[in-house]
């Protein structure tokens, strides 16, 4: 989205243009289930919620960051970056405001009857986290940027100067809630992918 570094689609307009889009969003769909797309999940201005039951992950680094959005504000986020990753039970919902309809949401579900998502160069700008993590031959404390591994920074990212980081070989969170801002992938293999759109909130948790 063009309010925040990363890019993306503008939400807050979706509504105007559903009903044209349809074909594109299923099109789009397709193309991220066999893992034909990079992927980027941004949202104007809002925080979006995900939830999954187990993440798998492999060469991983975390760090804090500052996202820029459009008008100058600035967010403060700790960003996640795996090499690789397993999904398993993703979900993903925002919630949009649109003016005269309501809210409307948007909910994305993947991942679920034992074939996971799989994903590579996984970044995730999150800042509220619940799991249970357990990491391997983790370094805390080292400089951000200088991971040997995991992915190390996302491009176009501004690091906090004051903030942690951290490293490990592989992690593993289990009964996942966040909340993030931005979210993108080198490819996405959405498995079982449902999208819906519905009046009113339906979010993940």
């Amino acid at each position: 989205m063009e309010s925040l570094a990363r890019g993306g689609t503008r939400w807050k307009r979706f509504a105007v243009v559903m009903v044209p889009s349809v074909a594109a969003t299923a099109a789009i769909g397709v193309a991220l289930s066999q893992g034909a797309l990079a992927a980027s999940f941004s949202v104007s201005g809002q925080q979006f919620k995900v939830t999954t039951d187990r993440l798998d992950g492999t060469g991983f680094v975390q760090y804090g960051a500052i996202d820029a959005q459009k008008g100058g504000k600035q967010i403060p986020v700790a960003v996640s970056g795996f090499s690789s990753a397993k999904i398993s039970n993703l979900c993903q919902s925002v919630v949009v405001p649109v003016p005269v309809f309501g809210d409307v949401s948007l909910k994305l579900l993947a991942g679920a009857n034992g074939t996971p998502v799989e994903a590579k160069n996984l970044y995730i700008d999150l800042d509220q986290l619940d799991a249970d993590a357990t990491f391997k031959n983790i370094n805390i404390g080292v400089a951000a940027g200088s991971s040997g591994k995991g992915p190390g920074m996302h491009k176009g990212d501004t690091a906090d100067p004051g903030s942690f980081a951290q490293e490990a070989d592989s992690a593993t969170l289990t009964n996942v809630k966040q909340q993030a801002w931005a979210t993108s992938a080198g490819t996405f293999k959405l498995s079982g992918l449902k999208m819906s759109v519905a009046k009113g909130k339906h979010e993940c948790y």
